[in-house]
């Protein structure tokens, strides 16, 4: 049985690691190139360890991480599971967890930009009830640059009354 709880500074190695696969698994060939290469497994190692408080990680009897979500504010930033957690509930698991921790941030919607080209995570987004809001150009640093990646906004009300 896997646990989500938040993260702390022991899971945050396992953490760059998966985040690094998962980002590219989803984000390569749909983003500029130039941050497609910039996002080597050293640069998420290195920006990784200052995000913990912001992180929720679900982990399996046997420690091992499974999957991670990141808020900041209102914005549910990330959402990685491992491949062998793919099409179980698991992110399904995890995003509630982020859209619990916005709504006690005092949010009452939420917010995620997803890459136009990930089709596979857009549409799981719209089956957890999130609604596309349009083109989002969403800037990221990443190697002493600025890109712009071609995202869509997607939303959801996490107010008690908006919940599951």
């Amino acid at each position: 049985m896997t646990s989500i709880r938040p993260a702390d500074d022991a899971d945050m190695a396992a953490v760059a690691d998966l985040w690094h696969e998962g980002w590219h698994d989803g984000h390569a060939g749909h983003v500029p190139d130039g941050l497609t290469a910039a996002r080597t497994l050293t640069a998420f190692h290195e920006r990784t360890p200052s995000r913990v408080t912001d992180t929720a990680v679900a982990v399996a009897e046997d420690g091992s991480l499974q999957g991670f979500v990141m808020v900041v504010d209102d914005e549910v930033e990330q959402v990685f599971v491992a491949r062998s957690e793919r099409g179980t509930a698991l992110a399904s698991d995890l995003l509630v967890e982020a859209e619990r921790r916005v709504a006690a941030g005092g949010h009452a919607s939420a917010w995620l930009a997803v890459v136009v080209g990930n089709a596979r995570a857009r549409r799981f987004y719209e089956r957890q009830g999130w609604v596309d809001r349009g083109d989002l150009p969403y800037e990221v640093s990443a190697g002493g640059q600025t890109f712009v990646s071609p995202c869509r906004r997607y939303v959801k009300d996490v107010s008690l009354r908006g919940s599951r």
